[in-house]
């Protein structure tokens, strides 16, 4: 039998990311006032539509981040290349102001529900665009808070910018080998060292190895690193900035920053997360000496709920795509298509009760992020952020990937077809 012969699969149709959404335009009419809502509604149809017509068919353009260690003379150079694709999303990324919109402050406290609810429609298409964006998000809100004078003019309009010539992107460094989340072992240190005009910050020398490394084709990272002897544990950890692709460090190398290795992670191929060698990498404080867990929690506080977004954002991908195959499947001998089969619905009704609950859980902790940030949220309300920040990006997690596996078997062997995009 030739190929174009026999039964052919009709193509499931392409959801509008936000008005096929079941949960988000009610969630938004909830929240938000309604001149807020009616321009983030424009905002997120037009979205959709790039991202359907434009972002989506670049799929195959993405592919996992290689590294050159050295040329063809022997000697160490160190380059990143990310895909062709990676690098059109990254930039869609930034002219769309993906985080520029929640510091501009435009509507307010409901600035970031406006950053989140792009980014939740974003998510699906946007292959892990989302980690170093959301890194970005969170040094550009530790600068806010925390930079020198000089990083606020030199450094904070470029993590902003709107323009990919011009725009910065930041790593996260905290892990290393001794420990995960257990910041205690850290074995990076930090010595004071002279200044240089170049300085944006008091000056440091840093040592050490970070074992998993975002955000690797960055301009900058955020690092801890210890100030103070072991034995003292987190208490003298302090945050630094380490310039990456700032002049005058225009390459890693040539600040003492040696990329030993990407990392093979599950799913997330196209992201460029490394092992890094720091050998005498020039750093400037961030916030106070010996209170760099403190400084760095406004990062992560961020970063949380970026997680906790991308993975409900998965999740509504994962559940448009078996709602949509359930209309074109036909079973039964050709008779019933597989949204006619009570049984069948019933699984995707389960998805998509989680999917509810969890956008309505993330969002209400955005709502307390946004009020934070503005100054307008009372005491119970920072308490509760405080409490639910951490919350949902465990939460979310655990939640999206068991309604992810249900979506995936929901399209039967397809649903397995690194095409769909449900295994990223």
């Amino acid at each position: 039998m030739r190929i174009d012969e026999g039964f052919q699969q009709p193509p499931y149709p392409t959801e509008h990311p936000y008005t096929a959404d079941p949960i988000l335009p009610g969630l938004l009419k909830r929240l938000l006032p309604e001149t807020v809502r009616n321009t983030l509604e424009t905002d997120l149809i037009r979205l959709g539509d790039v991202l359907t017509e434009d972002i989506r068919p670049l799929a195959p353009l993405v592919q996992p981040a290689t590294l050159t260690q050295y040329d063809e003379l022997g000697q160490r150079v160190d380059q990143l290349h990310t895909s062709e694709g990676w690098r059109k999303i990254e930039e869609f990324a930034i002219k769309e102001g993906y985080n520029a919109v929640a510091y501009e402050r435009e509507y307010g406290e409901h600035s970031r529900t406006f950053q989140f609810a792009r980014t939740l429609i974003i998510t699906g298409d946007g292959h892990v665009i989302m980690c170093p964006m959301g890194m970005t998000d969170g040094a550009t809100r530790l600068m806010e808070l925390y930079g020198t004078e000089s990083m606020k003019s030199d450094v904070l309009p470029r993590l902003l910018s709107r323009d990919p010539t011009t725009a910065y992107l930041s790593g996260q460094w905290m892990t290393e080998r001794p420990g995960g989340s257990d910041l205690s072992r850290t074995e990076t240190y930090a010595t004071p060292t002279g200044r240089i005009p170049s300085d944006l910050g008091p000056p440091y020398i840093l040592d050490g190895f970070k074992w998993f490394s975002s955000a690797a084709e960055g301009h900058m990272a955020v690092a801890l690193a210890r100030t103070g002897d072991p034995s003292s544990g987190t208490r003298r950890l302090s945050l630094f900035l380490v310039p990456l692709r700032i002049a005058p460090y225009t390459s890693p190398l040539s600040n003492g920053v040696l990329i030993h290795r990407l990392k093979n992670k599950v799913g997330t191929h196209g992201v460029p997360t490394a092992e890094l060698e720091l050998r005498g990498t020039r750093a400037w404080l961030i916030g106070p000496e010996g209170a760099g867990v403190k400084t760095i929690a406004s990062m992560l506080n961020v970063t949380r709920v970026h997680s906790a977004v991308h993975s409900v954002g998965s999740l509504q991908r994962c559940l448009a795509l078996a709602r949509a195959y359930a209309g074109v499947r036909a079973v039964q001998g050709g008779k019933a298509l597989l949204k006619d089969v009570p049984l069948h619905v019933a699984g995707l009704a389960d998805i998509a009760l989680t999917y509810r609950g969890l956008v309505h859980v993330v969002f209400g902790a955005v709502a307390l992020l946004g009020k934070s940030e503005c100054g307008t949220a009372s005491s119970g309300e920072e308490a509760r952020l405080r409490l639910l920040t951490p919350t949902i990006k465990a939460y979310a997690a655990q939640k999206a990937s068991g309604g992810m596996e249900e979506a995936m078997g929901a399209m039967g062997g397809l649903g397995y077809m690194e095409e769909t995009g449900i295994g990223r």
